[in-house]
């Protein structure tokens, strides 16, 4: 995007400067753009997940104009309703996916498995571990960790006995220990939260 005489101007066109119409094709040239005044444009807006936008801000002082919306934070309890909104969506993802072991037996077929019957049952436990960890809750900054929380993953490097350590950030909401089919990564030896 770019910026000349007030105006933001998202797409190449044809532009009259002080009498002369300028064909769309110099937005390809940075030089000619520099010569007749426009700059390039580049907005920061806060992150939508936890701010609205808020005051518009404005600067063209220097080689680029950037323009700067102010954050206005969400409200808690808003927040805090999505993310328990987002947490029960994803506990029927995953007892949507494994409700036909018990169709199948109440129509008399194969019991369910021992696997999937705690696989279930660690669904629901983690589902009140995390509903319980969201409703303490109190802050903006509390939150933005939660769904951002920094841990340590340790993994072996397929050379011998020699492992990586790495940082990675996690969204608590979509992180569950749980697994039906209880497969293991072979690469995998720790992740522990920071």
């Amino acid at each position: 995007m770019w910026y000349f005489n007030g105006q933001i101007i998202k797409h190449p066109k044809a532009m009259v400067i002080s009498g002369i119409t300028h064909p769309r094709q110099i937005f390809r040239d940075s030089d000619t753009l520099a010569s007749l005044g426009i700059k390039p444009y580049s907005e920061t807006t806060p992150d939508s997940r936890y701010y609205h936008n808020g005051a518009f801000t404005l600067d063209e002082s220097g080689a680029e104009v950037v323009g700067t919306y102010a954050g206005t934070a969400i409200d808690i309890d808003t927040l805090k309703y999505r993310m328990l909104g987002e947490i029960n969506s994803r506990v029927a993802s995953k007892q949507g996916a494994i409700d036909w072991y018990w169709a199948r037996a109440d129509k008399g077929g194969t019991a369910v498995p021992a696997n999937i019957a705690t696989y279930a049952t660690t669904i629901y436990s983690e589902q009140a571990t995390k509903e319980s960890e969201v409703a303490a809750l109190s802050t903006l900054d509390e939150i933005m960790e939660y769904e951002n929380r920094s841990h340590t993953e340790v993994r072996r490097t397929g050379v011998g006995d020699e492992t990586i350590s790495s940082t990675i950030y996690i969204n608590m909401l979509h992180h569950w220990t749980a697994n039906p089919n209880d497969e293991v990564d072979p690469a995998f030896v720790s992740l522990t939260a920071d």
